[in-house]
């Protein structure tokens, strides 16, 4: 494990939230699928791009996990048939907050009793994100409806104000905060005059 994943991911296991601030390629996914598979019912994954869904999706299945996503690119008909497979207690669902807001999608979920509720790019709550994505402002009343016991939030963008606002739009209770380390000595910035 990298650094600051294990912290992280005990603090779930034990019932308590997380905020995870760890660089791009810093491991923020295995963070919740080892959370995931250590807590009790599927886990749910917001994820604001069917692009990052689809290539979470296809990492987990590989790996011989159970995994689903619903997505805008999807039929009702193919919402309800993954939606009857979310029920499994290992399953991953990755869906958008918008998905998210679907009383379908509610239902199904709150039914299967869902262990940890995860947010990746948690970010999109901050004063910006959320104009741009609103439904990311209504992330903590669904994790309420759903009954999720574990909330992680997950960035690679957050300064202490941002952290902040996260906890607080996701209602996080008293997170376990763990920030990676950014210094990349491969990356160099500067000016010259010509």
């Amino acid at each position: 494990l990298q650094p600051g994943q294990l912290e992280a991911v005990e603090a779930a296991v034990d019932g308590r939230d997380v905020l995870a601030v760890l660089p791009t390629g810093g491991g923020k996914s295995a963070i919740y699928e080892l959370a995931g598979l250590l807590r009790d019912g599927p886990t749910v994954v917001v994820s604001p791009l069917i692009a990052l869904q689809d290539d979470q999706l296809a990492h987990l299945r590989a790996s011989g996990l159970d995994a689903i996503v619903l997505n805008s690119h999807q039929s009702a008909r193919e919402h309800a048939a993954a939606l009857t497979s979310a029920c499994g207690p290992e399953t991953f669902v990755f869906l958008s907050p918008e998905q998210l807001g679907n009383a379908e999608a509610q239902l199904a979920l709150r039914r299967a009793r869902p262990g940890l509720f995860a947010v990746d790019e948690a970010h999109l709550v901050s004063q910006w994100g959320h104009d741009f994505r609103p439904d990311y402002m209504r992330l903590s009343a669904q994790a309420d409806r759903l009954g999720v016991p574990v909330r992680i939030a997950l960035t690679a963008t957050a300064a202490p104000p941002v952290q902040a606002e996260i906890a607080r739009w996701l209602g996080l209770r008293d997170p376990e905060i763990v920030i990676g380390d950014f210094d990349r000595p491969q990356l160099e910035l500067s000016a010259r005059s010509v």
